[in-house]
């Protein structure tokens, strides 16, 4: 165990150019490849952020279009939208593209696109 605490110490001195040098004459030695484990190694940090930007947990639920069934529509959105009242929601749907519900949990967003839709308005979630 000692050997591989010296040869730890050995690799963690190197200069970026030495190790790379040594990734090489490593893979050429043992006949492996090296780059997976050592891109993975590198880019470690930047991977798990990326991750955490491609997760996304806050959603829009936009109104494309009232349809046919707009009466039906302006009862929905009163229904979603906390506090609004009649002339509120109906300006909201004419008015549509608008967003009905910004940054919700996806599904509270999922929800609502559900009742919209089944109202009969166009909806989309970004």
């Amino acid at each position: 165990m000692a050997n591989v605490e010296q040869l730890l110490e050995e690799i963690g001195g190197m200069t970026l150019l030495e190790l790379s040098e040594f990734v090489k004459a490593f893979e050429e030695k043992f006949d492996v490849k090296a780059a997976a484990p050592v891109a993975v190694a590198a880019a470690g940090p930047a991977a798990a952020a990326a991750d955490a930007a491609e997760e996304q947990d806050e959603f829009d639920v936009i109104l494309e279009g009232a349809g046919d069934k707009k009466i039906q529509v302006i009862k929905v959105v009163r229904e979603i939208v906390s506090g609004l009242g009649l002339k509120e929601a109906k300006d909201l749907v004419e008015g549509a593209p608008k967003p009905i519900l910004e940054k919700v949990a996806k599904d509270a967003a999922e929800a609502a696109k559900a009742k919209l839709e089944e109202a009969g308005a166009k909806v989309s979630v970004k």
